[in-house]
């Protein structure tokens, strides 16, 4: 068969969707943010425009790290941790608000002023640990500016907006809510975002949530009335797993000032393409117990902290998402399950805690000359054991709270019950085809006959399908009663991503821990006969090849690897798996044999050529070339992109994808030593392979930035300045594999880290 066959092994491991991490949010770096303002009364302007019109007004400059960009919105935000009175306010800066600008793709910049949390580690902290399990932004630290003068150190976390729903839920145009009141939460508040029930008019809604779209109120009355009303459709109205893990989340870092606290705020409610609402946690300054209100008491010691019940407000009206859920044995039993991997994974084995040692190391320097912090350099030091006195409140010690809060949730009786153990995962074909069917089994003790399940899907964002498994022997499971539990499934594309969970009568367990975050996939073979690939692209490009109107727009390579023409008519490109049939190949458009074909992905269609209607985020996201009737040809997921460095198929055709130069309409290069374009600098990497630390050494050229990059696409280390001679990482803490060197955004080096 001609037909190139995408990952002819069957493969059975454990993923989870790569979104890409740039510089900006690198969790080893401090950014460097300077805003210039020509106004002298700048900071009074921004007070009127936070008390008034919650407009921006223009900075004349922002400086990120060394990039600079002119005419930039800038706006304080927050609520409590807004105060017209003192110099260190949370700002909101917008690159695009006059320009189209942006920094790594980064439009909004969400900076945090560190209010009630004299450890500064709560928010990144907390944003590292939630990634684990559900879409969350990214987080890190950043040094802020304005007019040269140093306010003060800020978190640097990523703004939930079109961006981030792109990336996480693979659209960006659905019903988008911030569940806040517009006006803030206080004491006294009444319009509180709890999705509790107010009836079909509209206007019951608006003082308690921001639209973020153009339109939703519809549906999230619906969800309102089906928490409540319709509790059997639940899951066709919300994602149950990702609001599970949220509360989880909430319940065990004692993260109050969210949907679980008085106010239930501070998350985000997104509708994706299948009608299901996704929430994302925000907002994370006072978890690990600084806010202390629950709505039905006050937690103001760290022992009742400590001892807070797991099942807050599983009788509370005001809180139907608890209520509701809860009220299900299904859902309590996976609640438990994830609180329980929550804690496993990072409170019993004291990851938490070397982790916040390790940020605290990181920014001590920059909190220590901070002029602006609102708590001192000592009480910075000891917040992570011990407690410190915020004023008003206290700031629980984050080991003093997690560490007795573990112990005391692990001896409640939900959490001590046996689980059942899921091993010995098999699935029947491993070649399967488009279009037919799979057995999938595994052994599962401890478990009710009724009570193990298969989940799983078809394309990258779409729900999973929850469905029973057998031990009956008419499953493809083997003997009846032997343990073992088996499911048939179909194989509609070439990627289906599966978990399991399974639960006795007193506890559940996923396989893998981190469903929905994680899954297990199969990827299959196409059935179509059309012998071509993807065979290289370049997701930002700067000055490699130009279009025919002489710009440098993105570009996707076709390879057509047989001895005969073939037409392309009926034949897509997308970035979308949920959109095969996003951009139409023109009819009578044809790729000669053994030849290349260019598409310009750049949304311009008005120009000569082919030129696709989307872009490709350099960020990472998905290319699919498919055919009306025989389905997917080739598709594949990519990482974060460095500019003019392509990815290729090396060799053409069958060859895995590597980061190159890019040999743009002809045969790939394959360059695996380092090289850097259009220069007659060296630079060399050594040792390689390396145990620990590598130097990157240059014949005399400027080192202006190094950045490490897993084959994943993830940027994992990253230094920028000018630096002669040589430098040395320090790759200790990295795991062993194949790692990438770009050294300047142009010189690239494999190394492998033993």
């Amino acid at each position: 068969m001609l037909q190139k066959i995408i990952a002819v092994i069957f493969v059975l491991f454990i993923t989870n969707r790569i979104v890409a991490q740039g510089t900006f949010y690198n969790l080893n770096t401090i950014q460097r943010i300077e805003i210039t303002f020509t106004q002298t009364n700048w900071d009074y302007m921004l007070d009127t425009a936070a008390n008034g019109s919650q407009g921006y007004i223009m900075a004349k400059k922002v400086k990120i790290n060394n990039t600079e960009f002119d005419s930039v919105g800038v706006k304080y935000k927050g609520n409590s941790s807004y105060n017209a009175n003192q110099v260190k306010n949370p700002f909101h800066i917008e690159l695009d608000t006059y320009k189209d600008q942006n920094y790594e793709g980064y439009t909004d910049i969400k900076l945090g002023n560190g209010f009630k949390d004299p450890s500064f580690l709560r928010e990144v902290l907390s944003y590292k640990i939630v990634r684990n399990y559900m879409p969350a932004p990214q987080s890190n630290y950043a040094n802020v500016y304005v007019n040269n003068t140093l306010i003060g150190l800020y978190t640097n976390s990523e703004s939930i907006g079109k961006k981030f729903a792109d990336e996480h839920f693979g659209s960006k145009s659905n019903t988008f809510i911030k569940c806040n009141p517009p006006a803030g939460a206080g004491p006294g508040s009444t319009n509180l975002p709890n999705l509790v029930y107010l009836g079909t008019d509209s206007a019951q809604y608006y003082s308690r949530y921001e639209l973020q779209s153009d339109f939703g109120w519809r549906v999230l009355i619906n969800l309102c009335d089906t928490l409540v009303y319709h509790s059997t459709a639940i899951e066709n109205a919300i994602n149950v797993n990702q609001a599970l893990w949220m509360l989880a989340f909430d319940n065990v870092l004692v993260n109050l000032d969210s949907y679980i606290g008085q106010f239930a705020q501070n998350y985000y409610l997104y509708e994706d393409d299948f009608s299901r609402f996704k929430p994302v946690v925000w907002d994370l300054n006072e978890s690990f117990g600084t806010f202390s209100m629950t709505g039905t008491s006050n937690l103001t010691t760290t022992l009742a902290k400590q001892q807070m019940t797991y099942l807050l407000h599983v009788n509370d009206a005001g809180w139907p998402l608890i209520k509701q859920l809860l009220a299900v044995p299904i859902y309590k039993r996976m609640y438990v399950a994830d609180m329980k991997t929550i804690l496993a994974e990072n409170i019993a084995n004291n990851t938490y805690y070397t982790d916040g040692l390790a940020l605290q190391e990181l920014i001590k320097t920059s909190v220590n000359a901070d002029p602006n912090k609102f708590f001192t350099y000592a009480n910075f030091l000891s917040n992570l054991t011990t407690d410190v006195n915020i004023g008003n409140g206290l700031a629980s010690g984050l080991t003093n709270l997690m560490n007795s809060r573990n112990t005391y949730l692990s001896a409640q009786s939900d959490f001590t019950a046996a689980q059942p153990v899921i091993s010995s995962i098999t699935v029947s074909d491993t070649h399967p085809l488009v279009g037919s069917s799979v057995t999938i089994t595994a052994r599962i003790t401890n478990v009710l006959s009724s009570g193990a399940y298969l989940c799983y899907r078809s394309s990258t964002f779409a729900p999973f399908q929850r469905i029973s498994m057998f031990d009956d022997g008419a499953h493809g499971d083997g003997t009846a009663g032997d343990g073992i539990f088996g499911a048939l499934i179909p194989v509609s594309s070439l990627k289906t991503d599966y978990y399991f969970y399974a639960e006795n009568s007193s506890a559940g367990i996923f396989a893998p821990l981190r469903a929905e975050v994680e899954f297990y996939t199969i990827t299959g073979q196409s059935s179509g006969s059309y012998p071509l690939v993807i065979n290289e692209f370049l997701a930002s490009n700067s000055t490699t090849a130009a279009d025919p109107n002489g710009e440098f727009d993105d570009w996707i390579e076709i390879y057509n690897y047989s001895t005969g023409s073939i037409v392309l008519d009926n034949m897509y490109l997308s970035d979308k798996y949920t959109n095969l049939q996003k951009w139409n190949f023109p009819s009578g458009t044809v790729i000669q044999p053994n030849s290349y074909l260019i598409v310009w992905a750049d949304e311009d269609g008005s120009q000569p050529g082919l030129h696709a209607n989307f872009k490709l985020s350099g960020s990472g996201e998905e290319i699919v070339l498919s055919h009306t009737t025989a389905g997917i040809i080739d598709s594949l997921s990519f990482g974060v992109q460095s500019t003019d460095i392509s990815m290729q198929r090396c060799p053409d055709h069958t060859g895995s994808f590597l980061f190159a130069s890019p040999s743009f309409n002809k045969a790939n290069n394959c360059m695996t030593g380092i090289y850097e374009p259009a220069t007659t600098h060296r630079f060399s990497v050594y040792p390689n392979p390396c145990l620990q630390k590598v130097k990157v050494s240059s014949d005399g050229a400027i080192i202006r930035s190094i950045r490490l990059v897993n084959m994943m696409g993830q940027s994992v280390l990253a230094i920028n300045g000018n630096y002669t001679g040589h430098q040395e990482l320090n790759l200790e803490e990295l795991p062993r594999g194949l790692y990438l060197i770009i050294v300047n955004d142009s010189c690239v080096q494999k190394i492998i880290k033993n």
